[in-house]
């Protein structure tokens, strides 16, 4: 597997949502925005992925703070950026979402071994109050089970 360095993870989405499919991509930054994340400084926690029907994908409502030493070219923190994906991926992605109940969630964001920038989409379906719930207990009893295979 490649190495990568991770900078940022939204850990709201294997809560709310069950990933079907994960798709790696490419993101538009500007240079202030690279610092940014340089830095560490993201928030994944609301942003959503959308396409358009001319064959693009973008991201919405990733906060990445201003780059404090970037007085004159510094950049929106919530701006729409573009994802890179081949014409083949979104156009699967475009069948997928229009059948109904899935979304595209971003997962986490890191570096690639090239030193690109890169995040990590899920192909997601919402979960309900009662998986949600499930999966809180399946956790929880993890936990519980190797707490007791510690102690003896």
């Amino acid at each position: 597997m490649a190495e990568y360095k991770e900078i940022g993870y939204n850990r709201r989405a294997n809560y709310d949502y069950e990933i079907l499919e994960k798709i790696e991509a490419g993101i538009v930054l500007k240079g202030s925005e690279v610092k940014s994340l340089r830095m560490h400084r993201i928030n994944l926690t609301d942003a959503y992925a959308g396409l358009s029907k001319n064959c693009e994908a973008f991201i919405r409502q990733m906060h990445i703070p201003e780059y404090a030493l970037a007085n004159r070219m510094n950049h929106e923190p919530k701006r729409t950026r573009k994802l890179l994906l081949r014409k083949r991926q979104i156009l699967r992605l475009i069948g997928q979402l229009k059948k109904g109940g899935l979304t595209l969630i971003p997962i986490s964001i890191y570096f690639n071994e090239k030193g690109f920038v890169k995040i990590s989409l899920g192909l997601g379906k919402g979960k309900k109050n009662v998986d949600k719930r499930e999966t809180i207990k399946e956790r929880e009893w993890n936990r519980q089970k190797s707490r007791l295979l510690k102690n003896r």
